[in-house]
């Protein structure tokens, strides 16, 4: 009672605050605690002003501040660097190639040399066993690799995919999680004592208070899904538990405390703005002008990413192949320097023998020119081995082994000398169509315009039809066997839930809403900027295939051009070796002079790095061509597969698929969006694009035409020399120097490591779901069956060796079907 308002009682005024003067107890002690509430005030507005001009002077006037101890350690808790450099506590495992590392070949490095000899096949499979990190030096084989140290971000990786699968804000299943149904709950319990502002006075049936006490708890659980059509339904339960604390007002109440239950059923779905499968799956349910990552956008971008999984893949291979060949060049360049060096060897030990015996033909200024010659060759050749030793350790990056491992690799394929056509317009029809960088720029298009459909529908007003239905239910308890009756006087427990069951009370809910932005700018704005990026992106596309057809004329002019520099340059060199013949027997008449045989070694010398460099150029054109058009994983027996999915997702989709089955099935087919995807890319041995991919091609362009071509393989030689560690003396008779790695013998015969036992550090799959890998085909590279034929090109075979300088015939060929015999390595 002492709580509530005063009750004023009858009398004067001079009366008033006298409990003797007609005025209750009740209003003397409420005028007292008003007295008492109104000092309180005062009190409180008075430490509220002081608060305020004390803070006002502290911020006028600064002043030193004040420690209850005096400290002499001045700053002693603060660090004086701010920004210094630190290391990273982190732990990695350090590769095995890395810690195993021996001290790489060099001039001066003469240790005993294991030849391995690697197909290219086998250096394929060895590189994208190692490679989970996507190497790349550009076709550009001289100088340290500093590709993932001078960019590691843009390096390409085998788990590139699955990050844009599973990413949590753009990937296709956070797209997905949209759509996934959400489930709430709260439970609160609280305590209410507010003053009202009514006077509290007494009838017969109690006190009416005004202070409201209240004892309330709630819970709630909704359950909400949005589907793609862009409706929303929810289902939701409420139970409301009241208790009221004033007892005279339980008089007036059917239960002193109450239970009240509601169950509601609603639907929202938007009729203009935000309508559609086609609009959610673009871009996904509560987007706003320019933000879109619905379903097919998301899918988009995985798309993109493997895109750049395939060309890091194909950048890789066709690094490997430069590489593979450049080394090759190298060998055959050492031995045609060797060859020279030994010639001139030779001739300065005749002419120093003649000059120290005084004879005929061994002047000094003879003596001195054959001396320089040789030590010219030398040079050559020592240049030639460091070169060979710095692409054979590019070609171990490429591949993931160590730097040196006490093996030195050699290639053990022959390039081919047969002549390859290819028809222009195939060739061109296929790139066109299976490019990986146009693929990629198509899928981006393809993305601007679903993003130009999402964009025009937010020029529609908002338009929402709007549904609720609820059932409602109240009692005392929760449980018990009573329903709820009005109507009675009766005051037996009632259970809540079946007041709520018995369908009593019911009430709904239909209309629609709306919402009209009379501006649209922001919308505008967005259809704008999305019909420029479109635009923009077509452009680039079209611009790109331009490209792309210089890039495959400038292939095929490359290819054709080093084939005949390769003929050319084979005549070259059998017109040098015989020039070499007959000024050496001229020399020995006496008919010509030395600088004459000189130079005709060296211009032998040089045909034979010619005629290797023209033929290394030609095989590199040839992986060039399938580079542009897009088969050159296929060229080397190369495909792409997804890896395996954890252990668990299989089991998820055999329970989920067995529910399926024993389930109602339903038909979807009516929220199908628009096609927006050709299929799956092909990846046939035959490089037949998807349908609808490739335009047609007339079978009467498919007729090729065959020509002559060198065909002597000259056989590698056996031996690489080593320089000599010391120089020749010019007073003693020089010996004949070492200038090749010398392998390791046993017996007498040349140690080769096998094939077979390259290491490797890993499969190159992913280990969870969307993990790519580039898998090496089964069969050998370059061969390919007669039912799997590449479309576009075709190979010769081989002719017979030739030893004249005339060009050779032309070579019978066994043209298949398509036009092609098979692939010559």
């Amino acid at each position: 009672m002492s709580r509530h308002a005063p009750l004023i009682g009858v009398g004067n005024r001079s009366q008033v605050g006298s409990s003797r003067s007609g005025v209750s107890p009740l209003c003397a002690d409420a005028q007292a605690r008003l007295r008492q509430d109104d000092a309180a005030r005062r009190r409180a507005y008075l430490g509220v002003v002081a608060t305020i001009v004390l803070a006002a002077l502290a911020g006028c006037h600064p002043q030193e501040p004040f420690y209850m101890k005096n400290v002499d350690n001045d700053q002693a808790y603060y660090m004086g660097k701010a920004t210094q450099i630190e290391y990273p506590d982190v732990k990695s495992d350090r590769l095995p190639d890395v810690s195993d590392a021996m001290r790489p070949w060099s001039l001066k490095n003469r240790d005993t040399k294991n030849i391995w000899e690697v197909t290219l096949e086998e250096a394929i499979q060895i590189a994208l066993k190692n490679n989970k990190v996507m190497r790349n030096i550009g076709g550009q084989v001289q100088g340290p690799p500093d590709f993932l140290t001078r960019n590691p971000e843009a390096a390409p990786t085998i788990y590139d995919p699955a990050l844009a699968e599973s990413n949590p804000r753009t990937g296709t299943e956070a797209a997905l999680s949209a759509f996934d149904a959400q489930l709430s709950s709260s439970l609160t319990w609280e305590s209410t004592d507010s003053p009202q502002n009514v006077g509290a006075y007494t009838t017969s049936t109690g006190l009416f208070p005004n202070v409201s006490q209240h004892d309330l708890g709630t819970f709630q659980a909704r359950l909400q899904k949005t589907t793609a059509t862009g409706a929303t339904f929810a289902l939701s339960h409420v139970v409301a538990y009241d208790r009221d604390r004033y007892d005279y007002t339980v008089q007036r109440l059917l239960y002193s405390s109450d239970w009240n239950v509601k169950l509601v059923a609603e639907m929202r779905q938007p009729l203009l703005q935000g309508a559609g499968v086609q609009f959610n799956r673009i871009a996904g349910p509560g987007a706003t002008p320019g933000v879109y990552n619905g379903v097919m956008v998301a899918r988009i971008n995985t798309d993109i990413a493997l895109a750049n999984f395939e060309a890091g893949v194909r950048n890789l291979v066709s690094d490997v192949e430069i590489a593979y060949w450049e080394l090759y060049f190298q060998y055959r360049s050492l031995d045609a320097v060797i060859a020279g060096r030994d010639s001139a060897l030779e001739t300065w030990r005749r002419i120093y023998t003649l000059y120290t015996n005084g004879s005929k033909g061994g002047e000094a200024e003879k003596e001195a020119q054959a001396r320089e010659q040789y030590f010219l060759f030398r040079s050559t050749a020592e240049q030639s081995l460091n070169s060979l030793y710095a692409t054979e350790a590019k070609l171990r990056y490429l591949l993931g082994l160590a730097a040196t491992d006490g093996r030195l690799i050699r290639p053990k394929d022959e390039p081919t000398t047969a002549k390859i056509a290819f028809d222009w317009y195939d060739v061109l029809s296929e790139g066109l169509a299976r490019n990986v960088e146009l693929r990629e720029e198509r899928w981006i298009v393809k993305r601007r315009e679903l993003e130009l459909i999402a964009s025009k529908n937010f020029l529609l007003p908002k338009v929402d039809l709007v549904g609720q239905y609820r059932w409602l239910g109240m009692g005392n308890r929760l449980d018990g066997d009573n329903t709820l009756n009005l109507d009675s006087t009766s005051t037996e427990d009632s259970n809540a839930y079946r007041s709520l069951m018995s369908g009593n009370y019911q009430e709904w809910q239909v209309g629609f809403q709306g919402q009209i932005n009379l501006g649209f700018r922001k919308e505008m704005a967005g259809v704008r900027n999305a019909q420029l990026e479109l635009t923009k992106e077509q452009t680039k596309l079209q611009e790109g295939e331009l490209e792309l057809s210089h890039q495959l004329a400038y292939a095929i002019r490359d290819l054709e051009t080093n084939h005949v520099l390769s003929q050319t340059n084979f005549n070259r060199r059998i017109a040098a070796v015989r020039q070499v013949e007959a000024v050496a027997a001229a020399y020995e008449t006496g008919t010509v002079t030395l600088d004459v045989l000189l130079n005709a070694q060296q211009q032998l010398a040089r045909a034979e790095s010619d005629y290797y460099r023209s033929l290394v150029d030609y095989n590199k054109s040839i992986a060039q061509v399938h580079f542009r058009k897009g088969s050159l994983l296929e060229y080397n027996g190369v495909y792409l597969a997804e890896g395996p999915w954890p252990g668990k997702a299989y089991f998820d989709a055999r329970r989920r698929s067995h529910e399926r089955a024993a389930s109602i099935p339903l038909d979807y087919g009516f929220t199908q969006p628009k096609v927006f995807s050709r299929g799956p890319t092909e990846q046939h041995a035959d490089g037949t694009p998807a349908e609808g991919e490739m335009p047609a091609i007339d079978e009467g362009k498919q007729e090729k035409k065959q020509e002559g071509a060198p065909t002597l393989a000259p056989k590698k030689s056996e031996s690489v020399l080593a320089p000599s560690p010391e120089p020749i003396s010019p007073d003693a008779v020089p010996s004949e120097p070492s200038l090749a790695p010398e392998p390791a013998t046993e017996g007498g015969n040349t140690t080769v490591a096998p094939t077979g036992a390259a290491p490797t550090r890993s499969s190159g799959g992913g280990d969870g779901a969307g993990g790519w890998q580039a898998v090496p085909n089964g069969s050998a590279a370059r061969r390919v069956d007669r039912e799997l034929l590449p479309a576009g090109w075709t190979v010769a075979e081989k002719g017979s060796n030739h030893e004249s300088g005339e060009n050779p015939p032309s070579p019978a060929v066994d043209w298949s079907a398509t036009g092609w015999k098979r692939v010559q390595r």
